[in-house]
């Protein structure tokens, strides 16, 4: 009897212990895919499908909640510009580019190397639940690279090699942004 008593008792103990997981507040695919549509119906800048991509990229966003994915959200816009970064001190050392342009992609690099910093601000804010503040951060490095391209488009005829990359930067930090506001009026 008392044999048959701990078998029984070592099927009911993994069971009890895995129990928690299924009730965890995180998200599935398809809620990843109602948050991207909630968040681009709010963001006319936002592209629904960019946001799909983006988050689904890491496999964690399957399983987290909210405040997790816009987290993710935010590592992947840190992420970003500083493989921008590096690839803007790429361009630096490219011999086609002129005086003007090797200007201009200064100004890019130090525009992102201060976007980072305040990204990394906002992203302490978000994680402390100080999401106007973590707002503010976001909104200020979506300027980084609209500036950025405004400075090739300066010279006429000039054509910034950083124009698909802002965009891309640009369209994360309006993702960052969204989060933000949605968990902010929780």
């Amino acid at each position: 009897m008392t044999k048959k008593m701990n078998y029984r008792n070592l099927l009911i103990y993994p069971c009890l212990c895995l129990l928690p997981l299924f009730f965890h507040p995180s998200l599935s695919c398809d809620s990843v895919h109602r948050v991207c549509r909630k968040l681009a119906n709010r963001d006319p800048d936002l592209k629904y499908h960019f946001c799909i991509a983006n988050l689904e990229s890491d496999p964690r966003s399957r399983t987290v909640t909210l405040e997790e994915l816009g987290a993710i959200s935010v590592m992947v816009t840190i992420s970003n510009a500083t493989n921008l970064k590096s690839y803007i001190f790429k361009l630096l050392e490219d011999k086609r580019f002129d005086p003007y342009s090797k200007g201009c992609l200064r100004d890019c690099l130090e525009l992102y190397s201060d976007a980072i910093d305040t990204l990394m601000e906002a992203h302490d804010d978000f994680k402390n639940k100080h999401y106007f503040d973590a707002k503010r951060g976001f909104s200020s490095t979506m300027d980084a690279s609209v500036t950025c391209e405004a400075g090739f488009m300066e010279k006429e005829g000039e054509a910034s090699p950083l124009t698909k990359d802002d965009e891309r930067f640009f369209q994360l930090c309006a993702m960052d942004l969204a989060f933000a506001t949605i968990l902010d009026k929780k």
